[in-house]
């Protein structure tokens, strides 16, 4: 019961840029059976994010390695950087 409580809690999150550019909002984690470490976040693009524009993704969602993920609180925080070498 309590692993359900956890994905209600960041199932939606906003996902921004640390220059406070949006993405778009979390759809889903990636994660590995065997360590059961967190891979990367899935990310329901915004389609409207300047960020978005620049990789000229043409799919629904986006990747981005966990380590990118510099803050997580009412919204996930990633490094530009890393968004962008995907």
């Amino acid at each position: 019961m309590y692993k359900y409580t956890i994905a209600r809690e960041i199932a939606a999150k906003r996902v921004i840029t640390n220059r406070g550019e949006e993405l778009g909002k979390l759809s889903d984690l990636l994660i590995n059976e065997r360590t059961g470490e967190i891979e990367k976040l899935v990310i329901e693009i915004d389609k409207n994010s300047k960020i978005v524009k620049r990789l000229r993704s043409t799919e629904p969602i986006i990747e981005v390695p966990y380590a990118a993920v510099t803050a997580v609180s009412d919204v996930f925080i990633v490094d530009e950087r890393e968004v962008v070498s995907t």
